[in-house]
């Protein structure tokens, strides 16, 4: 799978991965363009591209109102994949789809994962999809070599953690804590439990999403995590200063890079 390999080729070089998010069409493709820019500059190692949905019902009120307003402004699958092709050509990082069912349904199973394909990236995250409902999906995908990227979250049994440990292929997203995106994540030794609980069920390298925020995050997921995950906080940064304020936040996230 190019994305398990890529992310241990990586590991080789970096104590900690960082992935970031944008929601493709807001504020603009333009800005999007931008931000992927400001990614680069920092090294940012992998970026889920939100194609936008009406009911984001994983992302908190920030997201939810950014999936609204693209959506009002016009942007459409196309669009997505178009901005996912262009960045796959330009920039070194991975790129992965992030949305709801609801948008593969409508274009079909196979044409969305061929068009996925077609456009660079290297798997996709839909929360809202159960695995079992996802055999097909799944099964396609290891054909095509493309990640299906399962969530694993701190209420999860333990039967059913293994179930997910047993579907997942190039990495495993953990939740850092129930709830949407957006709130401040509490990094302690509730967190430590569930990431060894994670770790105990599949040895894909974890990523950590849902409330990194700060530098302080990034510190204690060195040697607990593979990636920390960066989305809301990305996203007020650049809604606060634009390009100039998302350049400030990584920073302050102590990520050099080819920024250095």
């Amino acid at each position: 799978m190019e994305l398990e390999r890529y992310l241990r080729r990586r590991r080789e070089q970096k104590e900690l991965l960082v992935m970031g998010h944008l929601v493709c069409g807001y504020p603009s493709l333009e800005d999007n363009w931008r931000a992927l820019e400001v990614m680069a500059e920092f090294d940012v190692d992998l970026v889920e591209l939100q194609f936008p949905f009406s009911e984001p019902n994983a992302d908190g009120p920030r997201f939810v109102r950014a999936n609204e307003l693209a959506l009002a402004r016009g942007t459409t699958p196309a669009h997505c994949f178009d901005l996912m092709a262009r960045a796959a050509a330009r920039f070194p990082f991975r790129l992965l789809m992030m949305g709801y069912y609801n948008t593969v349904f409508r274009m079909g199973e196979e044409t969305f994962l061929r068009r996925l394909k077609a456009a660079g990236g290297v798997g996709y995250i839909l929360p809202d999809l159960p695995l079992e409902e996802a055999g097909p999906l799944h099964r396609r995908s290891d054909e095509l070599g493309l990640a299906p990227i399962v969530l694993m979250t701190p209420t999860t049994r333990p039967e059913r953690l293994a179930a997910l440990g047993r579907a997942a292929r190039g990495m495993v997203y953990a939740v850092a804590r129930r709830g949407v995106t957006g709130a401040k994540t509490e990094m302690g030794a509730e967190l430590d439990r569930f990431l060894a609980r994670c770790r105990a069920v599949t040895s894909l390298p974890i990523g950590v999403g849902f409330g990194v925020a700060a530098r302080e995050d990034l510190d204690f997921l060195r040697g607990r995590a593979d990636l920390a995950i960066i989305g809301t906080a990305a996203l007020a940064a650049w809604e606060e200063g634009g390009a100039e304020g998302l350049e400030r936040f990584f920073a302050s996230l102590g990520l050099a890079g080819k920024a250095a």
